[in-house]
């Protein structure tokens, strides 16, 4: 028998963790024959909550899940975590600014990252989904000094998947018709989706859509697809979120396939003409598990006025948040 891999999960009594969970047991990250261990984390007042999710996984008997550890104890809920869903975060609430927002999370993400620079695997593959993610993902990068920042990562899979199914609607395929779509810098309403170097069945998207539809539709319905989504059902994205968190790990971990790269929010190396020290969302194509920035890629006067405004958004943030980094 394989030796179980260890995921930890935080915010594991929330809901996208609640809609991850029992994806994961169920064999869709690593696969039916891969044993695993749950190592759930969230507040202490969350613990009923949680140990009535732990009784559900018992109850689905599933051969893959080899242990559940529940803890609010972060160096507990790490200890020798192999794979890192960050999903708990604070949620923005009627009248919060956005630099409040960052404030309060810092805390938790600097804090989280201390616990994984102390206790986790040192081959640790830690994603970064609760928002604002990017930043997120900065503090807690920073605060893990004896990781690589190879080890991080920010979630904009959802994007990226969101853009995805918007041009094979638009054009009336599959979605596995659609490759290289780009989500550049932020995980927010200044991201870029960019259809630039997209193809649809081997031919190039722009060829194949209105350039007035792309800017005048497609980039805002993407960039502003999480409040819609909210308004229209009342809570924010969920089950979507927690798939998307599976579809970035696996690629991160199983590798992406020759003829198509991904986006995820990384550590900046100077590429395109972006800022170092920010995690920024970039194509990427991973190979045995370790992610490299798709260069060569020509960035024409729109593409450029977009990556210049989502950077300077993510140096902000990086400017309140300064003092924990």
């Amino acid at each position: 028998m394989k030796a179980p891999v260890h995921i930890a999960v935080t915010g594991a009594a929330g809901q996208i963790s609640y809609a991850l969970i029992f994806r994961l047991i169920a064999g869709d990250l690593l696969g039916a024959e891969q044993p695993i261990v749950l190592r759930l984390l969230d507040v202490p007042e969350a613990m009923r909550g949680l140990n009535g999710v732990m009784m559900e996984l018992a109850d689905c008997a599933t051969p893959v899940l080899n242990d559940v550890i529940i803890s609010s104890d972060p160096k507990v809920a790490f200890d020798g975590a192999e794979l890192a869903f960050l999903i708990g975060a604070k949620p923005r609430t009627h009248g919060m600014e956005r630099q409040d927002l960052l404030i309060v999370n810092a805390g938790i993400f600097s804090e989280q990252g201390r616990a994984l620079n102390e206790v986790a695997q040192r081959s640790i593959k830690v994603l970064v989904v609760g928002n604002p993610a990017n930043t997120n993902a900065l503090i807690a990068m920073n605060n893990a000094r004896d990781l690589p920042t190879q080890a991080f990562s920010a979630m904009t899979r959802l994007d990226h998947n969101r853009a995805l199914s918007q041009l094979a609607q638009k054009c009336r395929c599959p979605v596995t018709e659609v490759k290289k779509i780009i989500i550049w810098g932020n995980h927010s309403a200044t991201q870029f989706p960019d259809l630039y170097h997209a193809t649809v069945k081997g031919r190039p998207a722009m060829e194949l859509v209105d350039p007035q539809w792309y800017v005048d539709d497609f980039i805002p319905t993407i960039q502003k697809r999480g409040a819609t989504v909210i308004e229209a059902r009342g809570k924010s994205s969920a089950a979507s979120a927690a798939h998307a968190a599976i579809d970035h790990m696996r690629s991160w971990v199983l590798g992406t396939p020759a003829d198509d790269w991904v986006s995820m929010g990384v550590s900046s190396d100077g590429s395109y003409g972006i800022a170092e020290g920010i995690v920024f969302s970039f194509p990427v194509t991973v190979v045995d598990g370790r992610y490299r920035i798709v260069s060569g890629i020509n960035i024409n006067e729109l593409s450029a006025e977009r990556l210049q405004l989502t950077e300077k958004e993510l140096l902000t943030e990086r400017e309140m948040v300064n003092h924990l980094l």
